[in-house]
């Protein structure tokens, strides 16, 4: 039952997951309260692009992807700033298709790199190296770094952007910040669970201790605890079925997710 936990590549997704709950976990608290769950989806899969060239050009996959996804967090919060009426949802729709698009045109007729399309859109933790670790390393360090600095910003602003806006709170640069922060967490998560399936770990822990607890801190804590089990639990079930890791631990969140509401009765006595 726990052989595979003597696995050196097994060891190094359970690392992987660890330095991805804390970045993941907290950032993910961030994108339930502000309602960037989509947004947070997009920048992921907008990275597509950046990782084909990567893969045709041959240079390191987190630049290309985060190349991508920074410009891509940039333009949709520039956009949203000049616009707010347009708001995220939209303007984030509209860039998603493009790089989507344009990852498409690059994997097919450019580079006619097909047969690692899967690899890309679903990434595996059992592949992960130490470049891996490293841009989650600084992805997890940039996140407590950014709550413990600015958290009481993202949190007025977060609740009532007006007021805060009254009574001299600027949002834009944190905000901006904030977008850039989860491109950096969405790029840093990509070689675990890949372009489409980066919100098992940015969104939906988050939104499962949501259900659970109504104090900012305990659900950080909570959301970074649930998202390594999680994660731990999935990579381990994907080694003795012989599944997707990726795609596991996306199912088992999921379920989680399910069944939180009820549970709720039980946290909260």
């Amino acid at each position: 039952m726990f052989d595979p936990f003597q696995l050196p590549y097994f060891q190094q997704g359970l690392l992987q997951i660890g330095l991805l709950a804390v970045g993941c976990g907290l950032l993910g608290t961030w994108i339930v309260l502000r309602g960037l769950a989509f947004f947070a989806h997009a920048v992921a899969a907008a990275s597509f692009p950046g990782l084909v060239l990567a893969s045709g050009l041959g240079f390191a996959a987190p630049l290309g992807a985060f190349a991508v996804g920074g410009a891509f967090a940039a333009s949709v919060g520039q956009l949203s700033a000049r616009n707010r009426r347009a708001g995220y949802d939209a303007l984030t729709a509209l860039a998603l298709v493009t790089a989507l698009a344009a990852g498409v045109i690059l994997a097919s007729d450019v580079f006619e790199s097909g047969s690692q399309v899967d690899s890309l859109l679903f990434g595996s933790l059992l592949l992960v190296d130490g470049s891996d670790q490293v841009v989650a390393a600084i992805s997890a360090c940039l996140a407590v770094a950014a709550t413990w600095a600015l958290g009481p910003r993202w949190l007025i602003t977060g609740f009532d952007a007006p007021a805060a806006r009254a009574i001299g709170v600027r949002s834009a640069w944190t905000d901006l910040l904030l977008l850039a922060l989860i491109a950096l967490a969405a790029v840093s998560a990509l070689a675990a669970v890949g372009a489409l399936l980066a919100g098992a770990l940015l969104v939906i822990p988050a939104a499962t201790t949501r259900l659970w607890t109504e104090r900012l801190r305990t659900w950080q804590i909570a959301t970074v605890v649930l998202a390594a089990v999680e994660g731990v639990l999935g990579l381990w079930l994907s080694v003795e079925l012989n599944a997707p890791s990726g795609a596991t631990i996306a199912v088992l969140a999921g379920a989680v997710f399910a069944v939180a509401p009820l549970l709720r009765p039980v946290a909260s006595s």
